[in-house]
């Protein structure tokens, strides 16, 4: 049995509340210090989840001159994701950061740049690829062949009250990351443009624009269509959307939720096959783990997941350009 990986934590808010309850029930990690910047904050949250005693710090530095370490967990807010990343890598801790990356593009090459220079793995929690039902519906794309034309409708009418209330793009940029993320794994392919258009219908409660349409194309020619609204009640779709696969041999569907459906061309079904898999960020911290120990690279390693957000970076430039936008324009080369 292999030693449990010592993680430090940044972020005792309610994000961080829930990756304690998922660090507390994996036998394969041990906590050995929280940082927040409020140490009370720190403290009840530890307590609260079965670590009472352990070591708190304000800031990543303080925290490793008491404790040693083997990777962080940094569940901060976005504008911090690439300090508190950093001053990990630099002190030989692997990282496990909650998504976004960065909020830009440029901000995620550094932080890509800084883990290979530290030679340290820098991974993003993309916490809607670990579903047991999308795995099924992976599974009968495999059966089907490569899905040319992919689509995601998201309808959701959430109040959540706060800053995204005033987001200038609160669906694209808080959310559609999670949609967009998805079809690259779905596609198995990076995209190469966008064409986009965000607004604001006339009934929303945002100050920004609240729905969006989004045409991304890829490198292996595949066509992947987003439309969503975060100011549409009734007959909502899943958090994670409702998808439709269409390929050569037939065409697959997942509400989000529930087990798939997929058939053949000739009408002959394909069966849904459900796992056992860890889910959400219980999934994204057992593949962690696993590419510290083996040296795999996950699927959501930091230079590959900045193509997740130059898609949203893109498509709010398409949006405020009415242009067609491509990826390789933001995303410098190295």
């Amino acid at each position: 049995m292999a030693e449990p990986l010592r993680l430090i934590q940044a972020g005792a808010g309610g994000m961080g509340r829930a990756w304690l309850r998922t660090i507390a029930g994996n036998p394969d990690v041990r906590l050995v210090g929280l940082v927040d910047l409020d140490p009370a904050v720190a403290e009840a949250a530890a307590a609260d989840h079965g670590f009472p005693g352990i070591e708190i710090a304000t800031s990543v530095p303080e925290l490793l001159q008491r404790t040693e370490a083997d990777a962080l967990i940094n569940v901060t807010v976005p504008e911090a994701h690439r300090p508190v990343s950093e001053q990990a890598l630099d002190h030989g801790l692997a990282v496990l950061c909650e998504k976004p990356l960065a909020p830009s593009v440029a901000e995620c090459r550094t932080m890509i740049d800084a883990a290979a220079a530290a030679g340290r793995l820098l991974m993003v929690s993309q916490s809607r690829r670990y579903f047991r039902t999308l795995h099924a519906f992976e599974r009968q794309l495999t059966r089907l062949g490569r899905p040319e034309l992919l689509t995601c409708e998201f309808f959701k009418a959430p109040h959540f009250g706060g800053f995204r209330d005033a987001m200038a793009e609160p669906l694209l940029v808080d959310m559609a990351i999670h949609q967009f993320d998805l079809a690259r794994k779905l596609i198995g392919a990076e995209p190469v443009s966008v064409r986009c258009r965000s607004f604001n219908p006339s009934w929303s409660w945002y100050a920004g624009n609240a729905a969006a349409e989004a045409t991304f194309e890829f490198d292996d020619g595949a066509v992947f269509t987003f439309v969503g609204s975060w100011c549409s009640p009734g007959l909502e779709t899943s958090w994670n959307g409702s998808w439709r696969a269409s390929t050569a041999a037939g065409t697959a569907r997942w509400d989000g939720d529930h087990a798939p459906v997929a058939e053949l061309a000739d009408g002959t079904a394909i069966p849904s096959e459900v796992g056992t898999e860890p889910e959400q960020i219980a999934g994204s911290l057992a593949e962690f783990v696993n590419a510290v120990r083996t040296g795999e690279a996950p699927q959501s390693e930091a230079r590959t997941n900045i193509n997740s957000v130059a898609m949203v970076e893109a498509a709010v430039r398409s949006s405020q350009t009415g242009a067609t936008v491509g990826l390789a324009d933001l995303i410098p080369s190295g």
